[in-house]
């Protein structure tokens, strides 16, 4: 059990004049003796949105972490210090729960650590920015940290970042003057922000989300310009074309070309870092197997998998391992475990009605 007598929560009913905030933290400022266990709290806090890789060594460890947290407008800004983690969002996870959200992370303390996957992500010794889109699996590794988050609405980066969902999991370094800049602009922010009123909080969460887009585009050299964003804009609308009925039986590359009215070559480009069309239509097929298996518990897995347009439920589990980590019985038991749903609905419950209504508003 975690030692809650080091463990600190406040909710702040703010009047008009201010911004929602709560105060969350675990292992006090005492001996760090004292606050062994505490990763047991941390995790209920955090576990409404990502898994916390727990060991017996980080069990017996003492952890000390807190967050701060500001609800702005449709955004949502953190101030959070922590000690080493292992957190991991995976297929099971997203097909469980409605966070869609980009997060920019500013590690103003500490190293963004390694991503797991994304083999051309730098390592930096200090700082980084990374970008993390909530859709999609993630599993990090970082030591003790300070970071600086900005959550943004998809549909807020989707209109100001063509191709964010491509630059998901990557980490740029902080050694540039934009990205030096949106670290001084972060760390501005964490100081002001607790007297802000809500309209100047707006104001500068706009400008932040727009100075870490510059700053994350530059240092991770992606296009920009007409022809980049009429690029992005085409790979946009065919993946909606493919993810609106994936498991339609006359989907395919002829298919696509009818309905875009665009030459092959330019749709096979399109698809280049996807691997192909043909791999992308798949990886689409499997992330709806994914969310059916966990909304059809008790449909047959070979029911999903001929639904889906695969040949056999041996070829689809074995594309649904090698493409998403687990098996598709390994991930519907994950996805109605007891353990696991009482643990998000109990990290859910102490996020306050603030981020409840909040998150709502996201799903509309």
């Amino acid at each position: 059990m975690a030692n809650t007598a080091n463990t600190a929560e406040k909710h702040e009913a703010a009047p008009d004049a201010r911004l929602p905030h709560t105060h969350f933290q675990v292992g006090g400022d005492g001996p760090r003796d004292a606050s062994v266990g505490q990763i047991l709290a941390w995790r209920q806090r955090v576990g409404h949105v990502m898994d916390v890789n727990l060991t017996r060594d980080a069990l017996a460890a003492p952890f000390q972490a807190s967050i701060d947290r500001y609800l702005v407008e449709d955004m949502l800004f953190t101030d959070c210090r922590c000690d080493g983690l292992s957190l991991k969002r995976n297929v099971a996870r997203i097909s469980t729960d409605t966070m869609r959200h980009y997060a920019f992370q500013v590690f103003v303390e500490g190293s963004a650590g390694v991503v797991e996957g994304m083999r051309r992500n730098p390592m930096p010794q200090q700082g980084g920015i990374l970008l993390t889109d909530h859709g999609q699996p993630v599993h990090m590794h970082r030591g003790s940290v300070r970071a600086l988050s900005v959550f943004v609405p998809r549909a807020m980066m989707d209109s100001i970042f063509l191709g964010a969902e491509a630059a998901h999991g990557r980490i740029v370094q902080t050694n540039t003057p934009l990205t030096r800049l949106a670290v001084e602009h972060l760390t501005a922010l964490s100081r002001e922000i607790p007297g802000m009123a809500p309209q100047a909080a707006v104001e500068a969460m706009h400008a932040s989300v727009q100075l870490l887009t510059a700053a994350f585009r530059k240092g991770a050299r992606l296009e920009d310009g007409a022809r980049a964003a009429a690029r992005v804009a085409m790979l946009a609308r065919a993946r909606r074309l493919i993810d609106a009925d994936p498991g339609a039986a006359e989907l395919s590359p002829d298919r696509l070309l009818a309905r875009m009215e665009i030459s092959r070559p330019t749709l096979y480009r399109l698809f280049e870092q996807e691997g192909g069309v043909q791999a992308y239509i798949r990886k689409s097929r499997l992330r709806a197997a994914a969310a059916d298996l966990v909304k059809f518990p008790s449909l047959p897995v070979s029911n999903i998998a001929y639904g889906l347009g695969f040949n056999s439920a041996s070829d689809f589990t074995r594309a649904f391992r090698r493409s998403l980590g687990m098996s598709p019985s390994d991930l519907r038991a994950y996805a109605t475990s007891p353990e696991n749903t009482e643990l998000r609905q109990a990290a859910f419950a102490v996020q306050g009605d603030d981020f409840r209504q909040w998150l709502y508003r996201q799903q509309r």
